[in-house]
């Protein structure tokens, strides 16, 4: 009875940290709306939502840890578990360094508009959105993989990576030909360098997000594989 109450208890510990660390991903997702929304409109009000929430993401991650690393001490727990929990520890880091881009791309809105850029000059912002509606579709597509562990869903974000890597191109030489034509555009352009790369690496910790769900259910590390292999593997 004993062996079954602390396993129950165990079971019920894993269950309450996995949806804290999907909390924390709705958190994120939103973050990164709401930066993209803040963006696309140059509103200052928005971006600073973003700024707010950042605190929250980063409170959260810390306080999963900590209970990460209390259940691993008092339960030792067995290979499958653990592999479990030090997947849970890699998701919640990877969800804080997106909330960390979407902060990113809040502060640059933030400084074009004090700049007055905004308002002068036209930038390519809606290829930008494009781009980001990419990457929060693979980041929504990589919690609901986790919620689920899913690893159909998460091979398809780990395939969409390569549209956002390639939209990230196209957006960056569209940039160059802006200050090319209109020097003027230098500044303004460099900041939406920025936030591209920021936007492109939300679809990179979307793709890690679902390379750990792969580890959850199948045991096997699948980072630095081509799509074709993780596809192998999970069948």
């Amino acid at each position: 009875m004993t062996e079954k109450h602390l396993s129950s208890q165990f079971d019920n510990e894993l269950s309450g940290i996995s949806t804290r660390v999907l909390e924390m991903g709705g958190l994120v997702e939103s973050q990164v709306a709401l930066a993209i929304d803040a963006l696309t409109h140059f509103n200052g009000e928005v971006a600073s939502q973003v700024l707010t929430h950042e605190e929250r993401v980063n409170a959260m991650e810390m306080s999963i840890d900590a209970d990460l690393s209390a259940i691993i001490a008092r339960r030792q727990p067995t290979a499958r578990d653990l592999r479990l929990l030090i997947a849970i520890s890699k998701t919640i880091g990877n969800l804080e360094r997106v909330g960390d881009e979407a902060a990113r791309v809040a502060r640059t809105v933030q400084r074009l508009i004090n700049t007055g850029v905004s308002s002068r000059l036209r930038l390519p912002v809606s290829d930008v959105s494009f781009e980001a509606g990419l990457a929060t579709a693979s980041l929504r597509k990589a919690l609901d993989a986790f919620a689920r562990l899913d690893t159909t869903t998460a091979l398809e974000v780990i395939k969409a990576d390569n549209e956002i890597d390639a939209e990230f191109d196209g957006l960056m030489r569209k940039l160059i030909t802006y200050m090319m034509e209109d020097p003027r555009t230098i500044s303004a352009s460099i900041d939406l360098v920025f936030v591209a790369k920021a936007i492109e690496r939300v679809g990179d910790h979307a793709k890690n997000l679902a390379e750990q769900v792969i580890y959850i259910v199948k045991g096997t590390d699948v980072r630095h594989n081509t799509p074709e292999a993780v596809e192998s593997i999970i069948k």
